[in-house]
């Protein structure tokens, strides 16, 4: 993903997926909205904690995604947590399903951002980590942040 300047406005951020998955490789995919999803979207109001992505019938589908109903949207707004369609190309569905359905892995929303005037969603294929592999996460990340105040507080001296 070619990040510039001024085009990419991050909506949310699926944190708790870092946490629990490692990232074999990562998409980007477009999502089919409605005016007020897309309004909502604008305003922040999404969630995608405990989403994830499936493929149906040739199509690649997002479950469980919260996007708030829009205030000023009355009859117009739609199910918070409807399933909404990712667009890929067939053949990214069609390697992402074989994955999917030979090794055991998941696909995980990993954020939604808008790209110019388009929503955006970065889904990851994605294996499930066990718990050592979390402890050792934890560890590792302690350790980095421990030498960075070392340092700091080394240079300043």
């Amino acid at each position: 993903m070619a990040e510039q300047k001024g085009k990419l406005k991050m909506v949310c951020d699926n944190r708790k997926a870092r946490h629990e998955f490692h990232f074999l490789e990562t998409y980007e995919a477009g999502i089919e909205l409605f005016g007020t999803e897309v309004k909502s979207l604008r305003a922040g109001q999404a969630n995608l904690q405990d989403a994830y992505a499936k493929v149906e019938n040739g199509e690649m589908w997002l479950y469980n995604m919260h996007i708030s109903p829009y205030a000023m949207g009355n009859r117009f707004n739609r199910e918070p947590k409807r399933p909404r369609r990712l667009l890929l190309h067939k053949q990214e569905i069609i390697k992402l399903y074989s994955k999917v359905r030979e090794k055991g892995l998941t696909i995980v929303p990993v954020k939604v951002y808008f790209n110019g005037s388009l929503a955006k969603v970065e889904i990851a294929l994605a294996q499930g980590k066990k718990l050592y592999d979390k402890r050792e996460d934890l560890v590792a990340r302690a350790v980095r942040r421990d030498t960075e105040r070392a340092l700091k507080e080394r240079s300043r001296g």
